[in-house]
């Protein structure tokens, strides 16, 4: 049995109208019957939709394997995922699912990313060297530190229709006649700054319960992102950590997450965390493909 996400190609997890009527959406690629055939075992695909049905957001999703993985009797915990998007899953020490927190942040590495390419024709920050060379302009970090997306309470997604195409080429405007380094220094100041905002707002409030942040994505391996991370997170007494230490790839997350979530639904359990989706009931995730 195997388990694909597939690739998002369009997600929009608030219901919002179209042609006078009011739909919530998603589109991810992976024909799960082709993928059967080709593969010779049974695959579970198509995970968002039976979320979606019970009036979730259909993501996100990974917050069970961070519970699973998680949970402490004694620590309260932070899984923070740095893809193209953001995401984080607060764990209280002794946590019952109910009780876990999760949302997308902001932008992970896709403005960082993107900044790169057209500015230095490199697909990313190879090692954060690029951003470390340069000086973070912090007056264009809290001007777009003001948008809707920020304040709004979870739960609550992200996608390329927040922080893609168009948000790039309005944060690159903002940062006009800086040095290119100092761009993509304000970039990676984003995504760490995003993330720490939203801790304050929405999960540490007047008390810390939290002790450590467990850091997974491709972001983990942004020395210069993880320094900015590891700074503005000290003040609030939590530790930074990585994936790894318990026995995730950081790069393999996601990978792992969706592995879990099939072998859940093979066996009809419910898989989505309905206090981070906004789901009304708990639900079997994903649709099932036979060889």
């Amino acid at each position: 049995m195997a388990g694909c996400h597939g690739q998002t190609l369009y997600h929009q997890g608030t219901a919002a109208q179209f042609l006078g009527r009011k739909l919530a959406v998603t589109w991810q690629t992976g024909e799960g019957a082709v993928m059967a055939a080709r593969l010779g075992v049974p695959v579970v695909s198509d995970f968002r939709p039976a979320d979606m049905a019970a009036g979730g957001k259909g993501a996100p999703l990974v917050p069970f394997l961070d519970y699973v993985l998680y949970r402490d009797p004694h620590i309260g915990r932070i899984a923070q995922n740095i893809g193209g998007i953001a995401n984080l899953t607060a764990i209280p020490a002794h946590a019952k699912p109910g009780q876990v927190i999760a949302f997308d942040t902001g932008p992970g590495n896709m403005v960082m990313d993107a900044v790169t390419e057209q500015l230095f024709g490199q697909r990313y920050d190879r090692g954060g060297r690029i951003a470390v060379a340069g000086s973070v302009l912090d007056h264009v970090v809290a001007q777009l530190m003001r948008a809707p997306f920020f304040r709004q309470k979870p739960p609550k997604t992200a996608g390329r229709e927040e922080f893609g195409r168009e948000y790039v080429r309005r944060f690159l405007s903002l940062c006009r006649g800086a040095s290119k380094a100092d761009v993509v220094a304000t970039a990676t100041a984003l995504t760490a700054r995003s993330i720490t905002d939203a801790l304050r707002r929405f999960v540490i409030r007047k008390q810390n319960r939290y002790q450590e942040m467990i850091v997974s994505g491709g972001g983990a391996k942004n020395p210069t992102l993880m320094a900015m991370l590891r700074n503005e997170i000290a003040p609030m007494g939590i530790a930074l950590r990585f994936s790894d230490e318990f026995g995730v790839p950081t790069e393999a997350k996601e990978a792992v997450a969706f592995a879990v979530l099939a072998y859940e639904t093979w066996h009809r359990r419910a898989s989505n965390v309905p206090s981070a989706t906004g789901a009304k009931r708990a639900a079997i995730l994903g649709k099932i493909s036979y060889a």
